[in-house]
């Protein structure tokens, strides 16, 4: 597959010319919501929805030619929860998949709510994006999270193939404002922000977490349909990569992120196989996750259910 041979190709970087082409990366389910804001007027929110939809699966993010079936699979609902005439307060339910191979098993990669999500929004305006310049926060925020969203899917599929788009979100981060006494999201004194995510997964101290992402996906899943037991000792061995890094540093927000996207399916991996190496997972999830110690027990006794 392509990804796997991201790091041999050249990629246009910050200064690359954004288009509308074929062949684009992503196949984003895209969806406004308005449920939360008083007033009956919908066409402005149809029309927001509309136009990320045609920013996020039209602009072409790269120079690589996706096939069809090889588009990255991912979903971006934008909540409004509040609206002062065009200015707008909203979360981002985001979610990343994967498909297995040979399976029809599709993997959450990550799974995140972004409540810090502010931005102007005035009813037909065009959706300009540089990632080297801060134009507007719709189209930096949504920019960063397609950046990110490439980074993990390269990452799955070769060691560190993710770097040249964790390096572009890491310079849209860079780029957007710093407001001083507020949490817009990019703020580089919180940690529970987009700044805090690509500083983490940029970090060289944390960098079993990117191993993680190639040894759990590529090593473990991918071999699961023909060699089970194969690809849960795999797993095992990648989850001791989550590990390492909660010994340095419990409260990386990365980390806990990675956890929170894939702790059910873990317990589903550890619910059947070897007792031995079901029991070492068990063991490595209630350290680094002690609040769900008691499904990480559990699991040892379902037998394939959650």
């Amino acid at each position: 597959m392509k990804r796997l041979f991201a790091s041999l190709l050249i990629f246009l970087g910050c200064t690359m010319g954004f288009n509308s082409l074929q062949a684009q990366e992503l196949q984003c389910d895209v969806r406004v919501s308005s449920n939360k804001v008083q007033g009956s007027d919908k066409t402005i929110y149809q029309n927001l929805q509309t136009s990320l939809y045609e920013f996020i699966n039209n602009t072409k993010f790269t120079e690589i030619n996706f096939k069809q079936a090889e588009k990255i699979e991912c979903s971006m609902l934008v909540d409004v929860t509040s609206r002062e005439g065009n200015y707008f307060t909203a979360e981002i339910n985001l979610a990343l998949r994967r498909p297995v191979y040979k399976s029809s098993y599709s993997t959450p990669m990550f799974n995140y709510v972004d409540r810090k999500f502010y931005f102007e929004y005035t009813d037909g305006q065009a959706l300009d994006f540089n990632p080297s310049s801060y134009i507007s926060n719709i189209t930096s925020t949504i920019g960063f999270y397609v950046y990110l969203f490439l980074g993990l899917d390269f990452d799955s599929f070769s060691p560190n193939g993710g770097d040249p788009f964790f390096a572009i979100a890491e310079t849209i981060a860079n780029a957007a404002p710093q407001e001083a006494g507020t949490e817009n999201g990019w703020s580089s004194t919180g940690r529970q922000n987009r700044y805090a995510i690509i500083s983490d997964i940029n970090n060289a101290t944390y960098k079993p977490l990117r191993q993680f992402l190639y040894d759990y996906h590529r090593q473990g899943l991918d071999v699961m349909a023909e060699k089970p037991d194969v690809g849960r000792e795999a797993i095992l061995n990648a989850i001791a990569q989550l590990q390492n890094v909660y010994e340095r540093n419990s409260m990386c927000y990365f980390l806990q992120l990675l956890i929170e996207s894939k702790r059910d399916e873990i317990i589903q991996i550890f619910s059947q196989g070897d007792m031995k190496i079901r029991t070492e997972a068990s063991n490595i999830m209630k350290a680094i996750d002690p609040s769900q110690s008691s499904r990480y027990e559990a699991m040892l006794q379902n037998n394939g259910k959650l």
